[in-house]
């Protein structure tokens, strides 16, 4: 199977047609007729990530954030991701990345939470305009929890380090849920007017929650914490179209942000 086929697969779950205008997602290195011997799975393309997929003598990266996210103007190797760029076609290793086409498609990284967190009954929170059956975050309905339990929860199933949320809000039982993978402050008019009591996703701002915290419940859980999921997704996605290829998760990858 060559390295096309294996985007091939990846587009026909989630086609690159979803992705949002700021996006790149696709092949961002390598040669899409390569053989592909073996795949691995992350979250970024990091260094130790790379130094793993040459140890585990894998031809190909298969991540959810894009290694190559704005134009390239050089490569000297002046930055992170040029020296990336280099030392993957140095070692003949493809990177592919399924970024926003994978956070809006059904049964993508939103949904993915959601399945986590048990939320039923799940509609898209902000349809796309062309394709209403697409689009960011997923809101729905879960039996009803007290807050403290719930956020609780959510600490646990994402192994959150340090869960910030909305100290404000009068709300005490959680009836309603609202997520979005990644950095989804954006979505949170959009999870009030749905009528959630709380919002679940990553990169919240404070005056985010200083402008909506007592309206909604905001929980802050993290973008590396909300998005890991994103390889069990792909894992998936590969597997079923190609069950023989080999398949590896990461064991080196690390989220960037440590808590003291």
């Amino acid at each position: 199977m060559k390295v096309k086929d294996i985007g091939r697969i990846i587009e026909d779950f989630a086609p690159k047609t979803l992705q949002e205008s700021y996006d790149n997602a696709g092949l961002q290195v390598g040669n899409p007729d390569m053989e592909v011997s073996a795949v691995l799975l992350s979250l970024d393309v990091t260094e130790d990530v790379v130094r793993e997929a040459k140890e585990r003598e894998c031809n190909l990266i298969v991540t959810h954030h894009p290694l190559i996210f704005k134009g390239l103007k050089s490569l000297t190797g002046a930055d992170l991701t040029q020296r990336l760029v280099v030392e993957c076609i140095k070692e003949n290793i493809a990177v592919y990345s399924a970024h926003t086409n994978l956070d809006s498609v059904r049964e993508g990284v939103s949904h993915e939470i959601a399945q986590k967190l048990n939320i039923k009954s799940t509609e898209i929170l902000e349809p796309q305009a062309l394709n209403p059956n697409a689009g960011l975050g997923v809101v729905g309905n879960i039996t009803p929890v007290p807050k403290i339990e719930f956020l609780r929860r959510v600490k646990e199933t994402f192994q959150v380090g340090a869960l910030r949320y909305s100290a404000q809000s009068p709300s005490v039982v959680i009836k309603r849920v609202a997520v979005c993978g990644g950095a989804g402050a954006s979505l949170i008019s959009a999870a009030i007017k749905a009528k959630a009591d709380i919002i679940v996703t990553g990169d919240v701002k404070y005056h985010d929650f200083a402008s909506y915290g007592s309206e909604i419940i905001i929980a802050d859980i993290g973008h590396f914490e909300s998005e890991l999921c994103a390889r069990e997704i792909l894992a998936r996605v590969i597997r079923h179209k190609a069950p023989d290829i080999s398949l590896y998760f990461s064991e080196n990858e690390k989220n960037p942000i440590k808590i003291l």
